[in-house]
């Protein structure tokens, strides 16, 4: 399996302290056609490698030796300050979002956070990499449910499930469907059922689909002003 890249492959950094699950981790991308110019089993050494070879990407588990604490995250908010053209990928066992909304901070460009489990998705992981590298986002599906469920939810928006209202808050941002695909991790055809059936819950006569996500956006934006 190899993704096509232009020009020179994408070089990237690996920080992971599981050893086994590092190796699996610099196979997929190698495999993949992406260059691992680093490796470490440690947030220090993780930074300091990274720094000494600059990547275009860096990809690393939130919690990491010395203190196997946030380490990991705390290495790659320094990148981020030190380098803001490196993009960064947080791995982590467990959904939580506050690390992404701290790493995000007021740049969400070159931003990835996914749970380790994504890894074995090989395809979507090595593109998912690939396109923080480039400047995107990848944010694995259930953090961006957990991030958008308001803690109140507007009554025109409550008929919708947690995926259909990141669905409509995508479409809110712009994103195509293909793009709202690439940003949720999901297939086109789940993203399709999912706009299909935000239009039937939210009442929106078919007058065309462009008039029909026009509406649906104007609805879900007077919503959150409520």
């Amino acid at each position: 399996m190899s993704i096509d890249i232009q020009d020179q492959p994408v070089r990237v950094s690996v920080g992971e302290d599981d050893f086994l699950f590092r190796q699996g981790v610099v196979r997929v991308l190698t495999d993949g056609g992406l260059s691992v110019v680093a490796e470490a089993g440690n947030a220090v050494e993780f930074l300091a490698q990274t720094l000494a070879h600059r990547p275009d990407v860096a990809v690393v588990d939130i919690r990491m030796p010395p203190r196997r604490d946030d380490d990991g995250l705390q290495a790659a908010i320094e990148l981020r300050e030190r380098v803001p053209t490196m993009g960064v990928v947080l791995l982590t066992q467990h959904c939580e979002p506050e690390f992404a909304i701290e790493l995000i901070g007021d740049r969400p460009e070159g931003v990835g956070y996914l749970l380790k489990e994504r890894v074995g998705d090989i395809h979507d992981f090595v593109e998912a990499v690939m396109r923080v590298a480039r400047g995107g986002s990848a944010l694995d599906p259930e953090v961006v449910v957990r991030m958008l469920r308001p803690r109140s939810i507007p009554e025109p928006l409550a008929p919708l499930t947690p995926r259909e209202r990141a669905v409509l808050a995508a479409m809110a941002e712009g994103l195509s469907n293909q793009g709202i695909a690439r940003a949720l991790l999901i297939s086109n055809a789940a993203v399709e059922k999912h706009v299909t059936a935000v239009f039937r819950k939210l009442s929106i006569p078919s007058d065309g689909a462009d008039h029909r996500r026009v509406r649906a956006v104007l609805r879900y934006l007077t919503a959150q002003r409520a």
